[in-house]
């Protein structure tokens, strides 16, 4: 059986984790320091006013953060409060996942892809070309292991890098980039099998993933691969 959305939303915070975080009341602050939206937003655990708000907004400018809340299934109520209070949408995100042993029937060609932890330079450099920094590094460095770093090779030069750790049992791709010289040669999809097999000998069951639903090619490449559409979230932010 296919993990639900909400499952889905705690292996992403047990994979991709903040610096810390804190409820007020309902509302759960996190400290993503610069590890960008989804270390750094808010959610809710709970019933949310207007009142609440500032308390909330006063807390996220505390840390140098944005007001910012990530919107998840059931959260429509403050999805609504936050339209009124001239919150816009950002970033609406898609959640796939696929059982591990669909996937571990393809296998990657010799020397193509790696699993690799501490990352090496070159992965760092992969990232850095796509906009993957030191902060979003340090996010890697927080999550707790099972976990590790992926590398892949094209035409004899290192092409693309990612991350991948399990939570709860289902194991979770992170910052997936492809360098622009050899996108189009399926190096997204070889890291995609490589991380199920990787999965595989760490005993998760399903490996999942996010993407913004902008990102048109990357969602059918996961569809395409067999992963099912499990849910969505967004962000609300207010400039």
């Amino acid at each position: 059986m296919s993990p639900d959305v909400h499952t889905l939303y705690a292996v992403t915070e047990g994979t991709w984790p903040p610096a810390a975080c804190r409820s007020l009341g309902a509302v759960v602050i996190r400290d993503g320091q610069g590890g960008g939206k989804r270390v750094s937003a808010a959610t809710v655990c709970g019933p949310v006013t207007a009142e609440d708000l500032p308390r909330a907004e006063e807390a996220m400018r505390a840390l140098g953060q944005s007001p910012l809340f990530q919107i998840r299934q059931g959260d429509e109520a403050l999805d609504a409060l936050l339209a009124a209070q001239g919150y816009g949408v950002v970033d609406p995100v898609n959640l796939y996942a696929a059982p591990v042993a669909g996937l571990i029937s393809e296998t990657t060609p010799k020397v193509s892809t790696f699993t690799i932890w501490e990352p090496l330079e070159i992965m760092r450099e992969i990232w850095a070309e796509g906009g993957i920094g030191p902060d979003r590094i340090r996010v890697m460095e927080r999550a707790a292991s099972p976990k590790t770093g992926l590398l892949g090779r094209h035409d004899n030069h290192p092409a693309a890098t990612g991350f991948v750790a399990i939570h709860g049992g289902v194991a979770m791709v992170h910052a997936l980039e492809v360098r622009a010289a050899h996108r189009r040669a399926g190096m997204g999809r070889l890291l995609m099998i490589q991380a199920a097999h990787w999965a595989a000998t760490e005993g998760a069951s399903h490996l999942a993933v996010i993407c913004t639903q902008a990102n048109t090619a990357a969602n059918g490449l996961y569809v395409a691969m067999g992963f099912a559409h499990i849910g969505q979230y967004h962000y609300r932010q207010k400039d």
